[in-house]
């Protein structure tokens, strides 16, 4: 008994530890966070957390919770095939589990399964029709798939359920962004950063669709501002090299430009602007 009573502590940590990443961790209401906002704790997903959450299985071989748990920590691993199998197990467990549904979904998206992940979203929003998780990631699946007809569906279903989703406002804002309705676009991005300080993804987004409006300036604010708050995002360094590239500030783009290729030797964006500024060599930032 004191070894399962110290590993459902445990349990419970780890369970908290998920929560700040957006996973539905527990059989509770975990929407209210809805989506990365800093840079992933990788330590979720390591050895040492799966070892434990396995020892917690082998004490409690029919605890659907804990198959969830593990398969979130099988997932950040990048070990996806045994993440759905630990969904499978935890759904055998628990069939009305719609947080199970869900994160399987996520598993099966990331290994590029499309339509079974819609088929899991749906399954969860069957069980629990108001669970903004699987809408913003069936809506980010469609979106995936060019049907952004279907996933405006259940962005603005979000949006109507819970007016204080960042997440959906960003989701929106993307589709209207590759829609060219820029004004429209800003709008939800802005949502999106004033109900959610600490992320820097709607923050890049708003900075693109200012440039694309063309006011670098603003863009620049706002790629200063992600870098602050995730400063080893390639797309915040390479999009700043733009916003100063536009405003003549061409030293200060070439930092910019070699910064992001420093993080990502593929970003596209970065590589264009080395081509036209002659950038050379890489110049280290914080």
């Amino acid at each position: 008994m004191g070894l399962i009573l110290v590993n459902n502590k445990l349990a419970k940590g780890i369970c908290a530890g998920l929560l700040v990443l957006g996973v539905a961790a527990c059989q509770s209401n975990t929407s209210g966070l809805v989506y990365q906002n800093v840079p992933i704790d990788k330590a979720v997903g390591s050895s040492s957390n799966i070892g434990s959450l396995s020892t917690v299985i082998e004490a409690n071989p029919t605890d659907a919770d804990a198959y969830n748990k593990r398969g979130i920590a099988y997932a950040k691993a990048g070990r996806l095939d045994q993440a759905v199998a630990d969904f499978n197990k935890s759904l055998q467990l628990r069939p009305n589990s719609y947080q199970a549904y869900a994160n399987r979904a996520l598993a099966e998206r990331r290994k590029g399964n499309t339509t079974q992940a819609i088929a899991d979203y749906s399954s969860a929003l069957s069980i629990k029709p108001d669970y903004v998780k699987a809408l913003n990631g069936r809506g980010n699946t469609y979106r995936s798939l060019g049907q952004n007809t279907a996933a405006l569906r259940d962005y603005n279903e979000v949006i109507r359920l819970n007016a204080g989703d960042a997440q959906a406002y960003h989701n929106r804002g993307l589709i209207y962004q590759a829609q060219g309705l820029q004004e429209a676009a800003l709008n939800d991005f802005s949502s999106a950063i004033g109900l959610n300080s600490r992320a820097y993804s709607p923050l890049i987004a708003r900075g693109v669709t200012y440039l694309s409006l063309k006011d670098p300036k603003s863009a620049l604010k706002d790629f200063n501002a992600a870098i602050a708050l995730n400063g080893k995002s390639a797309s915040a360094w390479a999009n700043r090299g733009r916003a100063e590239e536009a405003l003549g500030q061409v030293t200060e783009a070439r930092q910019s430009y070699s910064r992001a290729l420093q993080l990502s030797s593929g970003n596209q964006i970065a590589k264009e602007g080395t081509r036209r500024l002659g950038v050379t060599a890489a110049s280290p930032q914080a």
